[in-house]
C-alpha cells in the first residue's frame, strides 16, 4: 500500500525535455477504495465541524478553479467600482503538493480534533513511502 507506480505523461513541447512530462501516480484498486473512504469520512468531518476555509475550492463538491478564478474578478471589479488601487502578486508553485511538510498537516490535522485511529492510520501512510517510474521508451520518427 505505500509503493506507487509513476508513469510520466507529456504535457507539451519537446518530448526529449523531462520537465515537459507530469508525473502520474497509479495505486491499486484497494489503496483508491481506501483512499475514497478516508476521504469521504474526513470530508464529512472537516464540513460537519465547519473546519474548512470558505475560500478552499479544491477537493471540494461544486468547487472548482474557475469558482475561484470568479470570485477573484469579482473582487477585482468591485474595487475597481470603490476607485481603490489594485496590486496583484501571483506565484505559480510548480510542484506545490511535493513541498507539503507532513509535520505541519499531522499537527493541523490534531488542532481540528482528528485523533485517535484515525490520525495514526494518516501518519503511517504518509511515512516511509515508495514510488518506482515505469516508462516505455519508443522510437521518434522525423
Amino acid at each position: 500500500m505505500k509503493t506507487a507506480k509513476v508513469i510520466p505523461v507529456f504535457k507539451k513541447g519537446k518530448t526529449d525535455l523531462m520537465s515537459n512530462y507530469r508525473p502520474i501516480s497509479l495505486l491499486s484498486i484497494f489503496d483508491k477504495l481506501l483512499e475514497k473512504i478516508v476521504y469521504t469520512r474526513l470530508f464529512s468531518f472537516l464540513s460537519s465541524n465547519n473546519i474548512l476555509y470558505e475560500y478552499q475550492f479544491g477537493f471540494r463538491k461544486f468547487h472548482s478553479t474557475s469558482m475561484a478564478l470568479i470570485d477573484v474578478v469579482d473582487n477585482i471589479f468591485e474595487h475597481l467600482d470603490n476607485r481603490d488601487i489594485g496590486v496583484s502578486i501571483r506565484i505559480d508553485l510548480q510542484k506545490a503538493f511535493d513541498t507539503l511538510n507532513h509535520e505541519i498537516l499531522l499537527k493541523k490535522l490534531d488542532k481540528y480534533g482528528i485523533r485517535g485511529v484515525m490520525f495514526d492510520w494518516i501518519q503511517d501512510y504518509l511515512s516511509n513511502r515508495q514510488q518506482y517510474v515505469s516508462y516505455k521508451i519508443f522510437p521518434l520518427f522525423h
